[in-house]
């Protein structure tokens, strides 16, 4: 019964913890105790189980946290001069394009993992992804953080908008307004002033955050053609120190995740061009090793709690419910037809600019909602209950079929190739790289021979152990030729009789009909061909392409 004096000294002080702890629970969320939190995983992973069997159905799986988990910005920050939303068709088809950003703030447990002790953020990593209409296709976009671009009107965190800002470095506006938080609204205006692409969602992950996220899925496969040391990650070091990351193929997570994805010096020529090649083939790693562990909650839910507590997202997806909606979009999309590439650039001094035509072109490509390829993404497909069109008639030398899935070497290794333009006409390498990415084949590299007269027939070399799988190449260019080489690997010449097929196409001037690399849609502006052969597929050998320089 009550005690008519009040609680005794003990019941005081045990009722002033519990009020203490309560409080802190509501300010710091991520320390909430192991059991708190334990008992939130488990009421969340039936509510997703809920949530799966209404959706079983669709074939979609989700995953669900809590609202408090997510931190948005403020929507009033977005500038209200923007691109228009494109059109839907009569089905409802549209494009999403999804920014993504990743910070380096050095707040908190950031500053431990990013070696250094600045005050504000920056943006490390920015990548503009476009999900074409058609929810098959999508295309991620590396913007150079040293571009020179116009910095629009932003808001700053006293209300304040600031003026335009012509010839600033693109990572500076993450950085407008000085603060730990860093200014992610900024740099959605930045991308849809530079762009003229309107910019659906934004989520910005900062140091802990991608951490924990690479932690969560068990590692992510990457590749280095070099051992990195510690004075390459930390350049001030003053010494070469221990090695940090081994040479060749590993799985990576946590401090090592974020050491290769922030690597900049002792890899190719020391670039940050080379550093967003690594960064692309750790994303389309990333993706296949979530593929491969399953779209389930045992997969996603540890995800969405590493990712979520160090995550910061438009007003658009400030809700699970919105989450959900926005994953089940990507659920159709292959491996194979996630591409990644970098815009158009040049060395300006210390700097980056912009290519022009070229990069208008990629940003046009975008906006009509194409392939890198030229290919019709729009969701406009026909009917499937509709007649079929009749078969393209079939080329004069028709090549043995390809088996489906990346095409495996003698060893159940994929094949690899290095591709040299053995003619005088410009754009053939990025042709041939292209089918050869068609049949699933990794192209190692391209460039055009040197030392040596036109070849007048297209020829695979290969080295020691390498013949069939030459021969597997050679069946995607009829007429080619098969020969032993000097060097280790598989080698692709074009000849003069590749280039007779092939240049029409390659060579014609951007925004001729017929001009898309590799075919497409008549009158469609086509990319040049050294950014189309640059791209990688999510699917591409992780240790292809992964330097510069």
């Amino acid at each position: 019964m009550p005690n008519p004096a009040g609680p005794n000294p003990a019941d005081r002080k045990r009722a002033a913890q519990g009020r203490i702890t309560q409080t802190r629970r509501r300010a710091a969320p991520q320390g909430r105790p192991r059991g708190a939190r334990g008992g939130a995983r488990r009421l969340i992973a039936w509510s997703v189980a809920g949530v799966l069997v209404a959706l079983a159905g669709t074939g979609g799986a989700v995953y669900y946290r809590l609202n408090g988990n997510l931190r948005s910005f403020d929507p009033d920050a977005i500038a209200p001069d923007r691109p228009p939303e494109p059109s839907a068709d009569a089905h409802g088809h549209r494009p999403v394009n999804l920014l993504l950003i990743g910070s380096d703030s050095r707040a908190g447990r950031n500053g431990d993992l990013g070696g250094g002790d600045e005050g504000g953020a920056r943006s490390d990593t920015t990548i503009l992804l476009h999900v074409h209409a058609d929810h098959r296709h999508a295309v991620g976009v590396s913007i150079p953080r040293d571009a020179l671009v116009t910095i629009p009107r932003c808001k700053l965190p006293n209300g304040t908008w600031t003026r335009e800002q012509p010839g600033q470095m693109f990572n500076s506006a993450f950085s407008v307004g000085n603060s730990e938080a860093g200014n992610p609204a900024c740099t959605q205006n930045t991308v849809e002033k530079l762009t003229g692409i309107r910019v659906d969602h934004t989520i910005e992950v900062n140091f802990a955050g991608f951490a924990a996220m690479t932690g969560a899925v068990g590692g992510v496969d990457v590749c280095l053609p070099n051992a990195v040391h510690e004075g390459n990650i930390n350049p001030n070091l003053g010494r070469k120190g221990k090695v940090v990351l081994a040479k060749g193929r590993q799985r990576v997570s946590g401090q090592q995740a974020l050491d290769y994805v922030r690597l900049r010096h002792g890899i190719g020529d020391d670039s940050d061009v080379g550093r967003m090649k690594r960064q692309q083939a750790f994303l389309a790693s990333l993706l296949a090793r979530i593929k491969s562990k399953g779209l389930n909650p045992g997969t996603l839910l540890p995800l969405a709690d590493a990712a979520t507590r160090s995550m910061t997202v438009d007003p658009g997806l400030d809700s699970p419910a919105k989450l959900v909606d926005f994953a089940l979009t990507l659920k159709d999309i292959d491996l194979h037809e996630v591409k990644f590439l970098t815009t158009p650039w040049r060395y300006s001094g210390a700097r980056i600019d912009l290519v022009h035509p070229a990069v208008d072109t990629l940003w046009r490509t975008l906006q009509a909602d194409r392939t890198i390829d030229g290919q019709d993404a729009t969701g406009r497909q026909p009917d499937a209950t509709a007649a079929p069109s009749p078969p393209a008639p079939a080329p004069p030398t028709p090549s043995p079929p390809v088996p489906p899935g990346p095409t495996p070497g003698a060893d159940g290794a994929p094949i690899r190739v290095t591709v040299h333009n053995g003619t005088g006409t410009p754009g053939l390498a990025a042709r041939a790289a292209e089918t050869l990415r068609a049949a699933r084949v990794t192209v190692a590299a391209t460039a055009t021979a040197r030392g040596t007269a036109r070849a007048a027939t297209t020829t695979v070399e290969y080295g020691a152990g390498q013949r069939t799988n030459a021969q597997r190449v050679a069946a995607l260019f009829p007429g080619a030729a098969v020969a032993p080489g000097r060097g280790a690997g598989i080698s692709l010449r074009l000849g003069l009789d590749y280039a007779a097929v092939a240049a029409p196409a390659a060579a014609a001037p951007a925004g001729a009909p017929g001009a898309a690399v590799g075919g497409g849609v008549a009158g469609a502006a086509a990319l040049p061909a050294e950014v189309v052969s640059g791209a990688r597929s999510a699917d591409d050998d992780i240790c292809s392409n992964v330097s510069y320089g």
